[in-house]
């Protein structure tokens, strides 16, 4: 039934809409819209499904490679790793429903994001989250830290997929709007990849999965927002997820996918049956017509609104070869999952719906599938003012800015939280959390290996949103370098505040030119990703984050290194320091400021350090691997002598470098290696004309520093894990 003109325009605000919006949908339609067809432009047109504010700025990242199989646009992206394998990835975000509901919010969006892959046909092997929560003192922080922990890992360990790595930071910024990013990766075939675009005028379209209810409906339009006062009274938006029944969906899905059933596959994510129809149809260039009565539901009563817009969990739509509907049929009733023909393609262009013998929706999918682009206005952020490091006086000894720095919640350990994920279910886990600067996953059955990573330092973003982007792809490639992966592509998730504030945008524009310059110089192309904006609550947004996944690629498992040192090996630092304090923790920690311009990003410098260090791991002169980032170098030092429980004796730092600033400055493109025969290690660094330092030797139990100073490994350990326990007992 048609809405009244008055009615539809308040609706459509409600909805989200702007009135040019509106009043391009209905020109559009060319009537007043019923209240289903209201829903579904506002769930398309929303920024979380049609990237209207960002779509201009991302044509600008890299995304081609020869190794790429499937770059942006699909499901999730593909690249080949050999043996006639790919690796499927993506991230995601679920942010706005894990600050309503933490629990569910988190645990959602783990199966929302494995979906996303074996809705490619590969199974999903590995997950990664990146997580940005508020200041600890504030109550309403340890609430939902809590909360997401525990639905992150409720719903992997549940549904058999291990939870191999991630990042935890905590800022003022985040207090009311946590980010909660979810990364997965699978194999499949490389010759078989399933994607979305419908085809065959007349094939069925299939449901599949759980039964639809009340939960999620608003989802996407939720997502599209900033925060209010009342933002915890929207927890019917957020969706109930259910891991058991994800576990026997991926096993019916990749089943069905091994016959020749499947012509296209989409998971039903934001927006639930209207993003998955109109772009499974738009993509095809065809009509779908779909009949509403047919739709397998938990609840009575539903309309055909909240049908189309519910985002209950762990559902898929399909289209089928019509001869091989059967098989599909009886693999889905052996799995006890509902299996549905609710419609069928048509050569209209358009998605017609009907809900118990009456037309509910009637919209052409081109003009509903562009959506409005936006050229949002821009403005620079201001730079932050110059900061001298002259100007620290009394700068606090060693010993004790070390020990407070390994025990703040940015550094701390977070055993707490890996304790909570099962890192080696599937029993492919070679390198667990805490262990490695990235994750290492063997594929099963080959001598492969894959490297995972998630980073991002938004401090520096948001002091230069240029450097900082570029900072983030660069760390993600050290981390997989440092394993001694090959780094091949990465997916991202670029959360920012609103869009419609200059300033946002011109944050967003200046990460993304950071981000392409060192995908460019890195060879490290983006092949999928999510934009994530509104994250601001009552006007104030969070820090831009640009957050990083990367995977790499080595060839024999085995060469895998980790952090841990071990007796006998000696240190040795890749790459210049200079000391450079401006928004490092240090100064934040020990000074309490947050000032001055983010460390400078050499992209040469870190292919040519990376590079080296790379073929050095490879070639098995280096034992243990740590880049240096968060807290510079003796925090990475001390890192590495915790995760081998042995002392570490350090020589004397350059003459020309305070010591706070040599120890503790964040300069980029470093490593620090373990190795047997530092002698070696130093020629071929000299001789592939590659900085490098001796640092000292690890044995003992005690970090000794320059000048003699003791630190027990006993203390050092006491005070880098006590953070988690003590605040959240």
């Amino acid at each position: 039934m048609r809405i009244e003109r008055a009615t539809s325009q308040v609706l459509a605000t409600e909805f989200g809409l702007t009135p040019d919006e509106y009043a391009r949908a209905l020109a559009i339609l060319g009537h007043e819209p019923t209240i289903t067809e209201l829903g579904i432009f506002a769930a398309m047109w929303s920024e979380h499904c049609s990237y209207k504010s960002s779509r201009i700025w991302l044509r600008e990242l890299p995304i081609e490679a020869s190794w790429v199989i499937q770059g942006p646009g699909e499901n999730a992206g593909v690249v080949a790793i050999g043996a006639g394998l790919a690796a499927v990835f993506k991230m995601e975000s679920h942010n706005h429903p894990s600050f309503i509901e933490p629990y569910q919010g988190a645990a959602t969006g783990v199966g929302g994001i494995l979906r996303d892959i074996f809705t490619m046909g590969a199974r999903p092997i590995a997950s990664l989250n990146a997580l940005r929560f508020g200041d600890p003192v504030d109550p309403a922080t340890r609430r939902i830290v809590d909360g997401v922990v525990r639905g992150i890992g409720g719903y992997g360990n549940c549904v058999g997929v291990p939870t191999v790595g991630g990042e935890i930071n905590f800022h003022p910024a985040y207090n009311g709007n946590p980010l909660v990013n979810a990364m997965t990766v699978g194999i499949a075939p490389a010759g078989r990849i399933f994607r979305s675009a419908a085809a065959g005028i007349g094939n069925p379209v299939v449901y599949v999965g759980a039964r639809t209810g009340r939960d999620g409906i608003h989802g996407a339009t939720m997502a599209s927002a900033a925060f209010d006062a009342d933002a915890a009274e929207k927890k019917p938006t957020v969706q109930v997820g259910d891991p058991f029944t994800e576990k026997l969906l991926i096993e019916a899905c990749l089943e069905l996918m091994e016959t020749d059933a499947i012509i296209a596959i989409q998971d039903m994510g934001a927006a639930g049956l209207t993003s998955s129809a109109v772009e499974m149809a738009g993509k095809g260039g065809l009509g779908i017509a779909l009949d509403l009565d047919l739709v397998p539901l938990r609840e009575s009563g539903m309309s055909a609104y909240e049908i189309m817009l519910s985002e209950s969990q762990e559902r898929m739509l399909m289209v089928l070869d019509p001869a091989r509907e059967e098989v599909g049929r009886a693999i889905f009733e052996k799995w006890e999952l509902d299996f549905a023909v609710i419609g069928q393609l048509t050569d209209t262009g358009r998605i017609v719906v009907r809900r118990q013998g009456r037309v509910e929706a009637d919209i052409p999918l081109r003009p509903l599938a562009a959506a409005p682009l936006y050229h949002r206005p821009l403005a620079a952020p201001p730079a932050p003012p110059p900061f001298d490091p002259a100007s620290i006086v009394d700068p606090p000894a060693l010993a004790p800015a070390l020990l407070h720095l390994v025990g703040c919640p940015d550094l701390c350990s977070r055993a707490w939280v890996w304790d909570q994920y099962d890192s080696t279910l599937g029993g492919q886990t070679v390198r667990r959390p805490g262990t490695a600067d990235a994750a290492v996953i063997r594929v099963e059955g080959q001598a492969l290996a894959l490297a995972l990573t998630t980073d991002c330092t938004p401090r520096y973003c948001a002091a230069d949103a240029e450097t900082g982007g570029a900072q983030a792809i660069a760390e993600a490639w050290r981390n997989l370098t440092a394993v001694g992966a090959r780094p091949l592509a990465l997916t991202d998730n670029l959360n920012f505040g609103s869009p419609e504030n200059p300033v946002v945008m011109g944050q967003f524009a200046a990460a993304i030119r950071g981000m392409a310059a060192a995908c460019r110089a890195l060879d490290f192309p983006v092949v999928s990703g999510n934009v994530s904006l509104y994250n601001e609550t009552a006007g104030t947004a969070i820090l831009p984050t640009p957050v990083i996944g990367g995977l790499g690629i080595l060839d024999d498992a085995r060469q895998a290194v980790g952090l841990a040192l071990s007796p006998g090996l000696e240190l040795v630092l890749i790459g210049l320091t200079a000391g450079w304090l401006g928004q490092s923790l240090w100064l934040r920690e020990m000074k309490g400021k947050e000032a001055g311009p983010p460390p400078p990003v050499d992209l040469l410098a870190e292919r040519r350090h990376g590079d080296f260090v790379r073929r050095e791991i490879i070639g098995g002169a280096v034992r243990a691997c740590h880049d240096v980032s968060d807290g510079g170098l003796l925090v990475a030092i001390a890192e590495m002598a915790l995760a081998g429980s042995v002392g570490v004796r350090l020589a004397e730092p350059p003459a020309d470098l305070a010591p706070h600033a040599f120890w503790f400055g964040e300069d980029q493109a470093r490593y620090v290696l373990g190795v047997a025969d530092a002698e070696a290690l130093l020629a071929a660094a000299s001789a592939a004309r590659i900085p490098a330092l001796r640092l000292g030797i690890a044995g003992g139990g005690d970090l000794t520093l320059p000048g003699g100073i003791a630190i027990s490994l006993a203390a050092l350990r006491e005070a880098h894990e006590r953070f988690f326990p003590a605040w959240l007992d």
